[in-house]
Parts: structure tokens; sequence; C-alpha cells
């Protein structure tokens, strides 16, 4: 079984069998139906397509975030449609790195499927490898999804707030570190970051070639972030709890689990006018450090 990366060469194997499900998460913000256009025109066999505002969020109230997560209900009806039932092995991909996909990945380890892993390199590291793909609709069985939630997983805009001042606590931003810093916001409302956050952008998560770096690499870097702090004291967001997922997944690899996600992300946090805003630089971490 794979928790949490696996290669084109150990998925290929598996594609006909019943008991793997493969799910593409191609996305793109500014085109939100270019993903499934994509997957239309070429994905791995036998793979299904979740969207990342259909299927991976919830619905938006304009104060809990871009992506707020679906319910509990939500998650097993549409995990269940995909043919994702107890022992199967999901495997997730997107374009490449990962960004899209390990949205899907803390989900269904959230709800408690642990049998879950990202395609290392996505559909770009499969393609060069040599392996096969094709175009149009599949079709497979549903099945039922009986998982439930881990609540302690997720922190709502509440926790985050009362634990603003704990000096226990590591918040961690996966943004750019521009978008931390309060510069080239296009996303949300306002600029800036949580105040005593962290910057660590997901893509140092990644090799050049838009893999995983190995796990030692990965550990010498979040023990960078993390200090003295146990990784049960750090929580990740993002802008809308999705790239937030990659730097959970790159902890999980590296040895270093049981950091939580705060789900409504910065687009929560900065829709209501009353919570504290930074824009200071100097939050952001030492790159000497990591």
């Amino acid at each position: 079984m794979y928790h949490t990366l696996i290669s084109p060469s150990e998925l290929a194997p598996h594609l006909a069998q019943e008991d793997w499900v493969v799910i593409d998460c191609r996305f793109d913000l500014g085109d939100p139906g270019q993903g499934e256009q994509m997957f239309l025109e070429a994905h791995i066999p036998g793979s299904r397509y979740a969207h990342l505002d259909r299927d991976l969020s919830g619905e938006k109230s304009g104060a809990n975030g871009r992506h707020p997560l679906p319910t509990p209900p939500q998650m097993r009806e549409r995990f269940g449609a995909f043919g994702i039932a107890p022992g199967r092995q999901v495997v997730v991909y997107d374009a490449d790195a990962g960004m899209y996909a390990s949205r899907l990945w803390w989900m269904l380890r959230f709800m408690g499927h642990d049998t879950v892993a990202l395609l290392d390199g996505g559909l770009a590291r499969w393609t060069r490898e040599g392996h096969a793909t094709r175009g149009g609709r599949e079709q497979w069985r549903p099945a039922t999804f009986v998982g439930a939630p881990r609540d302690a997983w997720r922190l709502d805009a509440g926790a985050v707030a009362e634990g603003l001042h704990d000096p226990a606590r590591v918040l961690v931003d996966a943004r750019a570190e521009s978008r931390f810093r309060g510069e080239n916001e296009t996303l949300d409302k306002k600029a800036g970051h949580i105040p005593g956050a962290r910057s660590f952008f997901f893509q140092r998560n990644l090799a050049d070639d838009k893999t995983f770096k190995s796990a030692g690499e990965l550990q010498a870097l979040w023990l960078g972030v993390l200090g003295d702090a146990q990784p049960e004291h750090v929580v990740m967001y993002c802008g809308s709890g999705v790239t937030a997922c990659h730097n959970l997944l790159a902890m999980e690899h590296a040895g270093l689990g049981g950091a939580r996600l705060f789900p409504g992300s910065w687009s929560e946090w900065s829709a209501d006018p009353t919570r504290p805003v930074s824009l200071e630089p100097t939050d952001t971490i030492d790159p000497r450090r990591t």
C-alpha cells in the first residue's frame, strides 16, 4: 500500500485492477474548465476526473473562503461516486507539481482513508517516462465510502485566532513569498498574512523537475521550519486550503506527520475586517536556516 508518493513505474502495473482508483485533479484557477478539458483530451487510462470547485469544495458563503471543505456527507457521496471503498488504493495526480492533487490526498485521509498516494511528478512525468494516455470519459462502478472525519486534523478561524499568542504553535503560510508580504495579491480581497505566520512556499518541497525532494531533504527543510516545535503544533494555511495540503504531504513523507490544516486559509481570514493582518516581511523563514 502507498500512503504519500508513488512513481509512474509503481502505478503502471495496477491500472487494470478494480481495487486501484486513479483520480485526475488538474485545474487552472484562471480557467476552471481547462483541467477537465485537458482530461478529456488525454489522461492516465482508467482515471476519473475531480474538479476542484465541483468535487473538492463545498458551498461558499462569502465568509468561508474560496474553496471551503465539503461537508462529511458530501465527501462520502463524492468519494463513493469515484469508486472509493475501504481497502482500495487511491492514486491522485495533476499536471506535475501536485498542488491540486494534494488537496484530495488530504481530504481522503481526513475522512479516514489512508491508502492514498500522490503520483510524484504528475502526468508530465507519466508521459515523460513513456507511459500511455487516452482521451474521452471512463466507466467504473461506484462504491460505498464509509469514512468518518478526523475533526482534530483541522482548525477553524476561531481556533486559529485563539492560538495567535501561543508560543508553542507554528503557523505556516504556503503561498508565494510575494503574496505573504502583501504584494501581487490578485485572488483575495485583502493583502498580507496572519500575524506571526511563517512563509514556506509549497514549491520549495520540489526538485527542478517538479517531483518531491527526497524524504531526507524534506525532513531537513521542515525541521528548519519547526525549530523546537513538534509537528502536532504546526498549522498549515495558504490562500484557500489547497496548496497548504502540499506542505502537509511533504511533512508526512518526511516522517513528520501530525500537522493540521486551516481549510479556510487566507481567503476566509481576510474576509472578516475585524481579524488582524500583518505585512511584516521578517515573519518569513530565513532561507539560510532551511
